[in-house]
């Protein structure tokens, strides 16, 4: 379940970031609910991975490394913003990154 539970967090924290990107600086009063549901869920989600036994380093690293990445990917599709060749490598960085966060605590086990 745990597993489950930071996907949805992810999922969660990735729309309500869209949701305030759409929200044009809160400009646009439709999106606050959607915003601030996501993030509370995202929350809410995060906690349930750790309670069922997630170690902190590694749900913050995949939890905060996906946001990233699919947030700039979502942003260059939905939004049009850029997407380098640069910030795709920073993205690949990223991932390698928490996959070594993830390898380590195997190991430490």
């Amino acid at each position: 379940m745990r597993w489950l539970f930071l996907l949805g967090a992810i999922a969660a924290e990735v729309g309500a970031t869209m949701s305030l990107r759409a929200s044009d600086g809160m400009r646009k009063k439709n999106w606050i609910a959607a915003i601030a549901t996501g993030y509370i869920l995202a929350f809410v989600l995060l906690s349930l991975s750790l309670d069922d036994g997630m170690p902190l380093g590694v749900a913050y690293g995949i939890w905060a490394a996906t946001g990233v990445a699919l947030t700039a990917v979502l942003a260059r599709v939905i939004f049009k913003e850029p997407l380098t060749v640069l910030m795709s490598f920073g993205i690949g960085l990223i991932a390698v990154g928490v996959l070594v966060v993830e390898l380590g605590a195997d190991a430490a086990h």
